[in-house]
């Protein structure tokens, strides 16, 4: 007599439950265009198009320094070849690159205000992805490859995939400021009575932002102002 039981499921079966439930189990992460993953902070990252988009709209130029401090959070200000001494007592610095960092190019002939791009995603040792501004005159550029061609794979020596398959000019790095929510330092800022504001209004203040992010980076990908890599 046969008892009656769950049924059994042979070897091929049990391989496709397997197959499908590990398909299931990956949960893809921000997308910056078809197929590309990116695990930057999507709301900042969404906020940095937006305000670009702005500028856009007001004939206004898009630089990098301004869209790097807001896709990373590292609050900087003055052109990019100055930011990696400014970070010298306020953030960690060094040379590996991270998410979420932002890369700092030296001052060149070709680059004299220096440039800044902020790391999208860490591919290998040897390669990442960045989210930059004004690389390409005016435009914001998404998930942009950048191999390291340094000697001691430091970083200090980078090509960009300023068009698809193809990496053009060496450019010196000076390294990577990295982003870890807070400032090692922060300056001390000595507050007014008149800087004090009702707690009410923080609040509410606090909320719109929020809720400006949500629609921000619902937002992202709409208009073509800018270009997404292919990579």
């Amino acid at each position: 007599m046969r008892l009656f039981g769950p049924p059994r499921l042979g070897l091929p079966s049990v391989c496709l439950l397997l197959l499908f439930t590990a398909a299931c189990s990956e949960v893809p992460s921000v997308t910056r265009g078809p197929g590309t993953p990116s695990t930057i902070d999507p709301a900042r990252r969404a906020e940095a198009v937006q305000d670009a988009k702005a500028l856009r709209a007001r004939g206004r130029r898009v630089w990098c320094v301004p869209f790097a401090r807001t896709a990373s959070g590292i609050d900087i200000r003055g052109n990019a070849r100055t930011w990696w001494a400014q970070a010298a007592e306020r953030f960690d610095r060094g040379h590996t690159p991270k998410v979420g960092a932002v890369m700092t190019f030296r001052a060149t002939h070709t680059l004299p205000l220096g440039h800044v791009a902020v790391v999208s995603k860490v591919i290998s040792p040897r390669e990442i992805l960045v989210d930059q501004a004004n690389w390409h005159r005016n435009r914001v550029s998404l998930g942009m490859a950048v191999i390291d061609v340094s000697d001691k794979n430091d970083w200090s020596r980078v090509r960009v995939e300023s068009t698809p398959d193809q990496f053009g000019s060496v450019y010196p790095v000076m390294g990577f400021i990295w982003s870890p929510g807070v400032p090692v330092k922060a300056p001390t800022i000595m507050a007014s009575a008149s800087d004090a504001k009702p707690a009410d209004k923080t609040a509410d203040r606090a909320g719109a932002e929020i809720a400006r992010a949500a629609e921000v980076t619902r937002n992202a990908h709409a208009g073509g102002e800018y270009q997404v890599a292919s990579r």
